[in-house]
């Protein structure tokens, strides 16, 4: 079984989050989700989030992929925190999916994964940037390898189901989307 972590920051989009991991979930993976501080937080539009663990605690574990949710502040406070890129270069380096949507694009760019790659983002996050070996696209979901992009809200479910195909394959993609309607 698929082992995925998404860690969860203050202020984070919680419709991308909840979604996320509501569907990985619904797909049979195992997901962590991890708060960069113990106990509740408040995501962006005030929904309070209570996460399985802690940040420092899941990351004594090996995961197939992370999963960063967008919104602001939350994709900040994840750029902001040294385990979060020290994180996202290990899973690069050993070959695994790294994932973000929204505002999280960046905080991949910040820790050096997006170079030569495509990517996607929330509109003026990653584009404007200024990072001229990073093929910016204006898609719902861009797939680069192992790195995958998504642009916000709107996009979380469609984020999720390619997240599923590539860790479960299509026909469990199929199902959990027939499931959905």
């Amino acid at each position: 079984m698929a082992r995925v972590l998404v860690p969860l920051a203050e202020g984070c989009e919680e419709l991308e989050a909840v979604t996320i991991i509501d569907l990985l979930r619904r797909a049979g993976i195992e997901v962590v989700a991890a708060g960069l501080k113990p106990g509740p937080l408040s995501a962006s539009r005030g929904v309070v989030l209570v996460p399985d663990t802690t940040l420092d605690d899941a990351l004594k574990s090996d995961y197939d992929m992370v999963v960063l949710p967008g919104g602001l502040p939350g994709a900040d406070h994840l750029d902001n925190d040294p385990r979060i890129h020290e994180l996202i270069k290990k899973m690069a380096n050993s070959e695994k999916f790294i994932s973000a949507i929204c505002a999280a694009p960046k905080v991949l760019a910040n820790a050096g994964v997006l170079s030569g790659k495509n990517a996607t983002s929330y509109p003026g996050h990653l584009d404007k940037m200024n990072l001229p070996d990073v093929t910016y696209k204006e898609e719902a979901v861009v797939q680069d390898g192992k790195l995958i992009t998504s642009r916000g809200p709107g996009t979380a479910m469609e984020f999720s189901l390619v997240l599923i195909e590539n860790l479960e394959g299509k026909a469990k993609r199929d199902q959990v989307e027939a499931g959905l309607q």
